[in-house]
């Protein structure tokens, strides 16, 4: 069995003061609502937790009732970072769970083949993360605004969501984080912690994430040709 945690328990400072990025209408429905059926739509998915900011429970409720799922799926509780939300999504998977995919709840356009490649490569490695080359050419600074060397970009890749995991691993890693204390922006950043390797997944369509006002128009345009 597959279980997905969606986080969406963010603040979502930089799309403006106020406002609830997962919550703009983007392309006919509420930028979750995407996010959610993406993964409600994907055969290797059978449950899906949503872990949210305190007193939206009903908002998602709402969402259910107007984008009725057929999977069946949980609200649960996010923490004070992003780790603590993730280990709140772990403790809420069925008991039957083997596989969990990590996806931000910001990240609508997904394609079913990312999901189905990062699925498949956990369940053959234990962990694997959805990914991109790097194409830009990328500078180290001085540690203020100069240049201090140029990075060999064939080596880099800028790695998304899904991050898919068989259960045992990541509870694994996500406890070494704990008890080490550190603070992670990224999932499998705790498997480097304890040495569980990774696999990169090349994903083939755009996967962006809404991080401020000026992704919305991309967004918007990718959901309405897919």
């Amino acid at each position: 069995m597959t279980s997905v945690i969606i986080v969406a328990a963010g603040q979502g400072t930089r799309m403006g003061p106020g406002v609830d990025k997962l919550f703009l209408e983007i392309a006919g429905r509420p930028l979750i609502a995407h996010t959610w059926h993406r993964f409600d739509q994907a055969p290797e998915i059978d449950e899906i937790i949503l872990v949210i900011r305190p007193g939206m429970q009903e908002a998602y409720q709402e969402i259910a009732r107007l984008y009725p799922p057929t999977k069946p799926f949980q609200v649960v509780l996010g923490g004070a970072q992003r780790q603590d939300s993730v280990w709140n999504g772990l403790a809420a998977v069925s008991p039957k769970c083997a596989l969990v995919a990590i996806q931000d709840g910001a990240r609508p356009c997904t394609s079913p083949q990312t999901i189905r490649d990062t699925v498949e490569a956990a369940r053959r490695t234990g962990a694997a993360v959805a990914a991109q080359r790097v194409t830009d050419t990328i500078k180290e600074s001085d540690g203020g605004t100069q240049i201090a060397r140029t990075i060999d970009r064939s080596r880099l890749w800028s790695v998304q969501t899904p991050q898919v995991f068989r259960l045992e691993v990541i509870r694994k890693a996500m406890t070494a984080a704990r008890e080490k204390s550190l603070h992670l922006t990224d999932d499998t950043a705790a498997c480097e912690a304890i040495g569980q390797a990774v696999q990169l997944v090349e994903t083939r369509r755009p996967n962006p994430k809404a991080t401020s006002p000026a992704d919305l128009p991309y967004l918007e345009t990718l959901l309405r040709e897919q």
